[in-house]
């Protein structure tokens, strides 16, 4: 291949180019020698964006900053010619493979050569976000396999020069993508990877950026899993030969560095997970399309199994359309048979009753009815729920990472506020807190309660606390490491339930049937899910606290989705009925929660023609009545026999510019929906807090922040307030507004 301008010799610069080159985002690469005979990578931009100034300037700037840059994972900038006639960027020379190479020629990657690819891609990404730029090119083809480790340019060319530059959330995608690559070799389905990544790099593949985890929480979240290091060289065999065999065939000539020490890959360390994300069924908002739905009466069985929805759709990163805003496709107007007419939501802006701000960001909020507690990075408060002020002392109790869409680490019960949290020198705690003083009643080490022993061979991923019945619930994933893994390898959950007067350990069930466990705010029977491998139907299962988790009746779910995934089946409880979704994602049906026995079913059918997959129900707080969030309605039924009530509908585009949907309508297992006595509260795709009036379903008020953070604000409902975190403000809001 020529490269224009180049002398004869094909050379650039003072380099000479050696062998052919390959095309990697916006250049092309060689492997390159100086007449003193070091080598060196050069990158060659082409001639189109060559001849645009603005490229050359935003080039000029990326390789000022790039230079500055270090880290083991990233490849540093050596030398430069930005306003030669073919611009040219020089890096380290570093002998490897590139991943794309190394899994088409040898397959995908096992589980210690995933962790390390993940943790080395993640510390170079930190390094990078730290400094405040982005790389905008990890894929495949940029990634490099070396001998001690995984390797990524300290310049993405395409991220340098990109308008408008790519943001760290979009890296964290691009990294998720890639370590999906190396796990299948080109398939898009997250339950490919083994059980120890599948949450953390499915939360990198979250369609929105502000649930996606930082570079900095992949990497405590690897460290602190406490999985030993692989022996040996961390790539299969094979792929370490071709990679010798490629370095043989460079030549002898020396690096630019000069020799290098090989170091042995630090692989991530010890401790127990405390962050899982998790990614929401394929097509997200494409698939709900937010569409009003009609309801459909039925006494005909649920459809049986076919297809399956489960699983990335596309590993494309997302995008925001510039300057569009789309709406859903216009619905058909309903027959009285089909329910209520929606009702679009337009509300007020709330009226704050108060706003406090303080000097770190809220990681999670919990409240009750007087008192609120706020979780930071470095501490836990608590403040009077109707003014504001400081209730008690603050403790030195601290969640770094706090709520996201799949972990759930706080609770309130009977007057106790619970939290798993970590202290100075402490990890792993679960504590609970005296709502009347703010003291600590008990803390419990939940590293300490491995039932491994001295050799820890599981580690017990913390998904979701609850509290109900005088018992603390722990639930969450068992990552098991014993050096091998399949796909076809079921997932196994785990709960532990502690007594909430003392914390004392109670009894302790786990199995591939305990997965994504629903606890009732009352009585004594809990749900879970099994964990059934791909296009196979599941079930869900009672289980009794009473009898110290006791498997109880069992019913199919006949849709097959992955339930390797958090958050499904979509669970609810209402006034001592189990609620689920079943048949092809469309049916909700409603079974005794003592026996099992179905009370009624209710299929939704989408008036556009779109395809109906329901979001977790809820209900509210006397049982009464159940709520069903489809897209872009939430659907209001009566519990007693299914009678739709009203339907509320939102308007207008989400931030990402497609059709506005309700979070809780997302497959996902998050607080995206809460009730107080008479509101509904929910947010949505636009970032919007929502006050629905309970009997009508008519917006009351809305809370919309335009300066919140990209991560949105975090809320709770404690009485008839809600609480809602945004930077490094509290604010109350009555639930009538006023």
């Amino acid at each position: 291949m020529e490269v224009p301008g180049a002398e004869r010799k094909r050379r650039i610069g003072p380099y000479t180019l050696l062998g052919s080159g390959r095309t990697v985002g916006g250049g092309e690469i060689f492997a390159a020698r100086t007449d003193e005979g070091l080598l060196v990578t050069v990158t060659v931009v082409g001639p189109e964006p060559a001849a645009n100034p603005e490229f050359r300037d935003r080039l000029r700037a990326a390789v000022e900053a790039a230079r500055s840059l270090s880290g083991l994972f990233l490849v540093p900038v050596v030398d430069a010619d930005v306003d030669a006639p073919v611009p040219w960027v020089a890096t380290r020379f570093t002998a490897g493979l590139t991943l794309r190479h190394a899994v088409d020629r040898h397959g995908a990657l096992g589980e210690p050569a995933l962790r390390v690819l993940a943790d080395g891609l993640a510390r170079a990404l930190a390094v990078l976000h730290g400094s405040g730029t982005a790389h905008g090119e990890v894929d495949p083809d940029a990634v490099l396999l070396t001998m001690d480790g995984p390797r990524i340019g300290v310049l993405g060319l395409v991220g340098a020069t990109a308008s408008p530059p790519p943001s760290p959330t979009d890296d964290m995608f691009d990294l998720g993508s890639t370590v999906l690559y190396a796990a299948t070799g080109g398939e898009r389905d997250t339950d490919a990877l083994p059980a120890s990544l599948r949450e953390v790099i499915g939360g990198c593949l979250y369609p929105e950026p502000s649930d996606r985890p930082t570079a900095e929480q992949l990497v405590d979240y690897l460290e602190h899993q406490g999985l030993p290091a692989p022996e040996g060289g961390w790539l299969p065999p094979a792929v370490t030969a071709d990679m010798a065999s490629a370095a043989a065939a460079v030549g002898s000539a020396r690096a630019v560095q000069g020799p290098v020490p090989p170091r042995p890959v630090r692989a991530p360390g010890a401790g127990v997970s405390r962050r899982n994300l998790i990614i929401s069924l394929a097509g997200g908002a494409a698939l709900l399309g937010g569409g009003a739905v009609a309801l459909a009466f039925s006494g005909d069985p649920a459809p049986p199994p076919e297809g399956r929805a489960g699983g990335l759709g596309t590993t494309a990163r997302p995008t925001r359309p510039s300057g569009v805003r789309t709406t859903s496709a216009p619905s058909a107007s309903p027959s009285s048979s089909d329910g209520p007419e929606p009702v679009v939501l337009a509300g007020p802006d709330a009226a704050k009753a108060w706003s406090r701000a303080g000097k770190r960001a809220p990681t999670c909020l919990e409240a009750s009815d007087k008192v609120v507690m706020v979780v930071t990075d470095k501490a836990t408060s608590f403040m009077e729920a109707a003014s504001g002020d400081r209730a008690f002392d603050a403790l030195n109790a601290r969640n770094s990472f706090g709520a996201n869409s799949g972990t759930h680490p706080t609770a309130y019960a009977d007057g106790v506020f619970y939290l798993f949290c970590e202290t100075p020198g402490q990890w792993d705690l679960l504590a609970a807190f005296d709502a009347a003083d703010g003291k600590v009643k008990w803390t419990v080490s939940l590293a300490a309660s491995d039932p491994g022993g001295a050799k820890i061979v599981s580690n017990y991923g913390r998904q979701y606390l609850a509290a109900s019945g005088g018992i603390v619930y722990v639930c969450g994933w068992v990552n098991d490491y014993d050096g091998k893994f399949s796909i076809h390898d079921p997932v196994t959950g785990y709960i532990r339930a502690f007594a909430a007067t003392t914390g004392k350990k109670l009894w302790q069930v786990q199995g591939t049937d305990i997965n994504n466990v629903l606890v009732p705010s009352t009585g004594s029977r809990l749900l879970a899910a099994s964990a059934i491998p791909a296009k196979q139907p599941g079930r869900v299962q009672m289980i009794d606290a009473a009898r110290k988790g006791a498997r109880g009746w069992r019913k199919p779910v006949r849709h097959p989705s992955s339930y390797f995934t958090s958050g499904w089946p979509l669970t609810g409880y209402a006034d001592g009925h189990f609620l689920f979704a079943s048949g092809k994602g469309d049916t909700l049906s409603v079974v005794d929660a003592a026996t099992g026995t179905e009370k009624w079913h209710q299929r939704f059918e989408a008036r556009n023609g779109d395809r109906v997959s329901l979001g977790a129900p809820f209900s509210s707080p006397d049982g009464a009545t159940v709520y069903v969030p489809v897209g872009s309605d939430l659907v209001a039924l009566a519990t007693a026999d299914g009678t739709p009530r009203w339907i509320s509908k939102l308007d207008g585009a989400s931030d990402t510019g497609g059709a506005n949907i309700f979070r809780a309508s997302l497959g996902l297992g998050g607080r995206h929906a809460q009730c107080s006595a008479d509101t509904v509260f929910a947010t949505d795709g636009a970032k919007t807090l929502w006050a629905i009036d309970a009997a009508t379903g008519r917006a009351r008020w809305k809370y919309s922040d335009p300066s919140q953070p990209d991560v949105g604000f975090r809320w709770t409902v404690g009485g008839d307030r809600v609480f809602i975190a945004s930077h490094l403000t509290v604010t109350a809001i009555a639930a009538d507004g006023r």
